[in-house]
């Protein structure tokens, strides 16, 4: 009998699985990596010698407004450490720098108080100037020109009203996007809900080179791409996490050569082959990205890419903040998964519906799977969106058994955000 722990809230779940039944755990290779160095003494050397650009104190000097990027709640970046390092770089440079520090939000929630004291710590909170970027308010943003989709770009005014533009971030798989970080702080991150929509159009995400791990010829990043080039996005600091959210690398300067050094980084630690099973169990990778439904169809679709025809997936992320939106609620409740998909389909591009998106990929997966959803929700909710609740592992393998028989091969990804699987949906 195996045990494998997988990560559930800011803990883990232990599911105990038969030997001749476990056909394999898939795991990216970052936590046991030791770079040979602290999070802290990564980042100094990625800011003294950034990729294709000036040190951003050098960047600073002179510039009066200084625009700082960083991410909300929902994302893992270790701004107690990153973001005084990026404030002391600026300021070593421009002592006198009216610096204001942007959340990008995208389309979530607001950053309650509580939530930023936990990201950045008290003496942040208390003496900077922070913006939370708000998607669905129009007069917040000022509209810069069309993007290689034909969408309309609009950004956060106090991206566009500042003389430098900066960004901290994360780099990790993604499922449509290829990878999050570098110019992704900028769309979705502080671009208007009709940008954002657009950008994760029906359209969009169908192509299959909307894919984990995919950036050549991805539209969804050929928009990012766009449009961290048009806000005039001058220097990030991106790091990679291991597994355990140890800081393990760290990449500063220009936003796309900085951005694929980190990705070719992260691609020599995350990349897993594909084994095929009836049963895949997988999570969303505990706190904070589990905390609502709807940022779990990233775990969702890493299990996809290993899940035999009409396999089952278990599904762990506890959702302790909920579904994730209304819109992604009444969708995900509206009908079979073959009603929303053709829902879904017949959006133009231009009236995509926020957080349409993952509605979609839900709907994606449920046509071909049973879906079992291990999380803190209501199992009556569960139930509407076509999932099958389980409290407990036990609870959801006992399911998953009488689905697929007892002669069934069981995968299990334990982090089905970090783990790069590379059987792809698009050919190269």
């Amino acid at each position: 009998m195996a045990t494998v722990n997988v990560p559930y809230n800011k803990s883990h779940l232990e599911f105990h699985i038969d030997d001749n039944r476990l056909r394999a755990v898939i795991e990216e290779r970052s936590r046991g990596y030791d770079p040979g160095k602290t999070g802290e003494e990564l980042v100094r050397e990625a800011l003294e010698a950034p990729t294709g650009t000036k040190k951003l104190r050098e960047l600073a000097a002179g510039a009066r407004h200084i625009t700082v990027i960083t991410s909300d709640h929902t994302r893992a970046v270790p701004s107690r450490i990153t973001l005084p390092m990026l404030l002391e770089e600026i300021r070593s440079g421009n002592p006198g720098a009216d610096i204001t520090i942007l959340i990008a939000t995208g389309l979530h929630r607001p950053t309650t108080d509580e939530e930023l004291r936990l990201m950045f710590g008290d003496e942040v909170v208390d003496n900077e100037k922070i913006v939370i970027n708000r998607a669905f308010e129009p007069g917040d943003f000022v509209f810069l020109g069309k993007l290689p989709s034909g969408a309309d770009l609009a950004v956060n005014r106090y991206a566009v009203d500042c003389d430098l533009l900066v960004a901290e971030g994360l780099i990790e798989p993604h499922f449509f996007a290829g990878f999050s970080g570098g110019s992704k702080s900028i769309l979705p991150g502080i671009c208007s809900a009709e940008t954002v929509n657009e950008n994760h159009s029906y359209r969009a995400l169908s192509n299959p080179r909307a894919s984990t791990g995919v950036i050549e010829k991805n539209p969804v990043r050929e928009d990012i791409e766009a449009a961290g080039r048009m806000a005039g996005l001058a220097f990030i600091l991106n790091v990679v996490l291991s597994g355990d959210r140890r800081i393990i690398g760290a990449f500063a300067g220009h936003r796309e050569k900085a951005h694929l050094e980190g990705v070719k980084f992260l691609r020599s630690l995350s990349e897993c082959g594909t084994v095929e099973g009836d049963i895949i169990v997988t999570s969303n990778g505990g706190f904070p990205l589990d905390q609502n439904l709807y940022q779990s169809a990233k775990g969702a679709s890493t299990a996809e890419t290993c899940a035999a025809d009409g396999a089952v997936i278990i599904l762990c992320a506890s959702c302790c903040d909920g579904i994730g939106g209304e819109n992604f609620a009444e969708l995900m409740a509206s009908g079979s998964a073959d009603e929303i998909d053709a829902l879904l389909r017949a959006v133009p591009p231009k009236n995509t519906r926020s957080e349409s998106w993952n509605a979609q990929i839900f709907s994606r997966i449920l046509k071909k799977h049973r879906l079992i959803l291990v999380s803190d929700l209501d199992p009556v909710e569960v139930r509407k969106f076509n999932m099958i609740p389980a409290s407990t592992p036990d609870e959801a393998l006992g399911t998953a058994y009488s689905l697929k028989g007892e002669n069934t091969r069981v995968v299990v990804i334990p982090d089905g955000v970090a783990a790069l699987v590379t059987k792809e949906r698009h050919s190269q």
